[in-house]
């Protein structure tokens, strides 16, 4: 722990904290009106989009240099990628053509989640509870995709650029899990997961 940095860069990244809090205060008036169902497909669905986005992270560094090994086995990324700070060279050494590339593609996730969420619920706060599910879940899995392939993150206090839009979004590794975990938390208590209420 002797890495470990408490703010993410830029300040109001920060505040992102807040959104779990925020999301539970909100809903506990009425309950969200979510089956079991309906959670368990949204969670597929960010399953699957978290280790899409974990895939084409690998691809894009390799296509760039950045991930060492990635000529030989699967196994041979595992062994190398971990010992390289891939985040903290990404930025200075990322092709700007590819960089708008993926700013783009960002936004093009972005759109994806939130067109979930407004075909998952017709109501205003159910589909901005299936957004923040779904980016939760797809948050997680993003990070367990990349742990999963190459290695990466070795822990926790590894610095990761989380977003580019508007400008780099850069934190260590446990603070976009711990607002995910949190956020998934408040999502399933709000709709009455934890306490037995959801069909």
């Amino acid at each position: 722990m002797e890495n470990f940095q408490p703010w993410a860069q830029p300040w109001w990244v920060n505040l992102l904290i807040l959104i779990p809090l925020i999301a539970f205060v909100s809903w506990r008036g009425k309950e969200l009106q979510f089956t079991r169902g309906q959670l368990v497909l949204m969670a597929i669905f960010a399953v699957a989009f978290g280790f899409v986005e974990a895939a084409v992270v690998v691809y894009l560094r390799a296509a760039t240099g950045l991930l060492p090994g990635y000529h030989g086995t699967l196994a041979d990324v595992r062994r190398a990628a971990p010992n390289l700070s891939v985040q903290e060279k990404a930025l200075q050494e990322f092709p700007s053509s590819l960089l708008t590339l993926e700013v783009f593609r960002e936004a093009a996730t972005m759109i994806m989640l939130v067109s979930m969420a407004v075909l998952a619920a017709t109501k205003w706060r159910e589909r901005c509870a299936a957004f923040v599910w779904a980016f939760a879940i797809w948050d997680i899995t993003y990070y367990l995709g990349l742990w999963a392939t190459v290695r990466w993150p070795a822990s926790l206090t590894d610095l990761d650029v989380l977003f580019l839009i508007p400008v780099p979004w850069v934190a260590q590794v446990w603070f976009p899990l711990l607002v995910s975990g949190l956020t998934t938390m408040a999502v399933l208590w709000s709709a009455g997961v934890g306490r037995g209420k959801v069909e």
